[in-house]
């Protein structure tokens, strides 16, 4: 075990390379072309009957045309099969412009065609709510992965599941160097198993922070289980996690997962 004082030096020492580490890029980059993204993350707490349709009505009619044409997407609509608090939906954002998400609400407010379609959602009063509570994160797409990279699968969208996963860290600088992972070889490692990652995000703004979450995309529950086997005692991640640099502290102290399905509206 370092000492309180090796291990500030070391800490040190990582932080300060970090931009560096996140700047390489190795075989396992997706490079593609274009800006880089912004996300915004929408959690969309509900309660069973009538919220579930009337929201998904909102998704597909009201707030995703109207993202759309303020160049936003694919946008991506999902309800949580495994994980807390079900009914859950969720709504990814994606954008290069980060004003244009910053200020989706307001926008969306002076949007008179939006008004008129989301009016039976957006004028919701409480005692028939159209929702619990609506929770925003705002995500940076990771150096060497800039945008969405949609699902190359066998499995059409109705068969389609999706893994969301968030890492806490436990201090800045433990969450700097598990973002540096990602490029020093995790992007690799990924690849090599089959992952079929959409996203990566650092979290800008949101609960629960230092976050990064990202979200993977499988055929079924089978091929989630079987390539996360495959990753967890692959000789490669057993490397890159016991390393010098990476093994002598955890990094990661909560880890968050969950399985999506995507909603009939979805465009991912």
């Amino acid at each position: 075990m370092r000492g309180p004082m090796e291990r500030r030096r070391f800490l040190a020492a990582s932080i300060a390379t970090t931009a560096a580490a996140l700047a390489r890029t190795g075989a396992a980059q997706p490079a593609p072309a274009g800006k880089r993204e912004y996300y915004q993350l929408r959690r969309y707490s509900l309660i069973r009957g009538a919220e579930l349709q009337l929201t998904q009505n909102y998704f597909k009619d009201a707030l995703i045309p109207a993202a759309t044409r303020m160049g936003l997407g694919p946008i991506g609509a999902f309800s949580l099969d495994i994980g807390p608090e079900t009914p859950t939906y969720y709504l990814l954002i994606p954008g290069t412009s980060l004003e244009t998400l910053v200020n989706l609400d307001p926008l969306l407010a002076r949007d008179e065609e939006f008004l008129k379609v989301a009016a039976p959602y957006w004028d919701a009063t409480a005692a028939a709510p159209a929702y619990q509570r609506i929770e925003t994160s705002l995500l940076a797409a990771f150096e060497g992965w800039p945008r969405i990279t949609p699902p190359a699968s066998s499995a059409t969208k109705a068969k389609r599941i999706f893994q969301l996963r968030s890492y806490e860290s436990p201090s800045n600088g433990e969450h700097v160097r598990k973002l540096e992972m990602f490029p020093g070889g995790e992007y690799q490692i990924f690849n090599d198993v089959g992952f079929r990652p959409l996203f990566y995000g650092d979290m800008l703004m949101g609960p629960r922070m230092p976050n990064m979450t990202y979200m993977l995309s499988f055929d079924n529950i089978d091929e989630l289980y079987t390539k996360w086997d495959t990753e967890m005692n692959g000789a490669a991640w057993k490397a890159l996690s016991t390393s010098k640099r990476y093994g002598f502290d955890p990094i990661v102290d909560v880890v968050s997962n969950q399985v999506l399905s995507p909603l009939d509206c979805s465009q991912i």
